[in-house]
């Protein structure tokens, strides 16, 4: 799935003259999403709360559980973290392309985030339990049904604020 905007984007930073920066792009990759990702958005989901050291979930199976688990909704600092971290992770290889006037591998790597996000939309946030991410699409009402069975989260959630049963 990630394929679809990293390949064109390595070959439009490739033909662009930008190769030593794709060493730069695949490290932040990796502090992103094996580190502050983890902290800013995967510590909210109940799949960190199962026991293990790694994380059991389909978006990010294998990835280290480095801190506690936090059952209260993403904050708004959270999220805007997640879009900041998004934002340098895709706009890297279109920021790259664009400056090596590789224009069409730029345009082919903003359209292939698009169809990331179309996929990963359908796919996996529709059906996430991480409810608070920015990209989740479950309805509210399968939300408070999957709080009313789940106390720890529901306290917390409703802690900072959130109402079962109102929209």
């Amino acid at each position: 799935m990630f394929s679809v905007f990293l390949v064109p984007g390595l070959i439009g930073m490739t033909r662009g003259g930008y190769t030593n920066q794709i060493g730069w792009m695949l490290g932040f990759w990796i502090f992103f999403f094996g580190l502050w990702e983890i902290k800013i958005l995967c510590s909210h989901c109940p799949y960190y709360a199962k026991k293990g050291p790694l994380l059991e979930c389909p978006a990010n199976l294998g990835c280290p559980k480095l801190w506690k688990y936090n059952p209260s909704p993403i904050n708004k600092w959270e999220k805007f973290q997640l879009v900041i971290g998004f934002g340098i992770l895709f706009g890297f290889p279109i920021y790259f392309s664009i400056i090596g006037e590789q224009y069409k591998w730029a345009g082919l790597t903003a359209l292939g985030t698009i169809v990331f996000f179309v996929i990963l939309g359908r796919n996996i946030c529709s059906k996430c339990v991480n409810f608070s991410c920015i990209l989740n699409r479950v309805p509210k009402e399968v939300v408070d049904e999957y709080l009313k069975k789940n106390e720890v989260m529901r306290k917390a959630w409703e802690k900072a604020g959130y109402e079962i049963g109102n929209d």
